[in-house]
């Protein structure tokens, strides 16, 4: 998937994130986010966002997934991510513009990816499912800081 997706994988991967989104402990901003993981071995990781009183503390989707792959150690095998964010209307998602990873989980999914080795895509989808864009981190995060300046990325 990381060279040229299929639609269908990526839909499948952003559906994953959707599932995620519907898990998110969200009670302060309402706003419900999800992310999928593609792993290179084709399992797919999730998680949602869990907000905090304390509203720095609160963790974005993308972190919550990041942890679990760097818990199994697993941290350098991210090939892409989908991320999927709205508001709950019944059982769907709602909002038409694509979510996109914040600045600090663009750093993150940075970390993951130059242990991966990989210029991962990154799925935007939106709550509804009527917009989806998709880049390569690389575009969303230029000239990135990461464990390549500090000669940590594994062999």
């Amino acid at each position: 998937m990381t060279d040229d997706p299929t639609d269908a994988d990526r839909d499948a991967l952003i559906d994953a994130a959707r599932e995620a989104a519907a898990r998110a402990y969200a009670p302060y901003s309402g706003f419900h986010v999800g992310a999928a993981l593609l792993l290179k071995n084709g399992d797919v990781v999730t998680g949602a966002n869990v907000e905090n009183a304390s509203y720095g503390l609160t963790l974005c989707a993308e972190t919550a997934a990041i942890a679990k792959i760097a818990n199994e150690g697993w941290i350098g095998e991210l090939a892409a991510v989908a991320i999927v964010g709205g508001r709950p209307e019944g059982a769907a998602l709602a909002g038409a513009e694509a979510v996109h990873p914040c600045g600090r989980c663009r750093q993150i999914l940075n970390e993951a990816a130059e242990q991966s080795k990989t210029d991962i895509w990154v799925h935007c989808a939106s709550g509804d499912g009527t917009a989806v864009e998709s880049y390569r981190l690389s575009d969303l995060l230029p000239a990135a800081f990461g464990p390549k300046d500090m000669g940590l990325v594994r062999d």
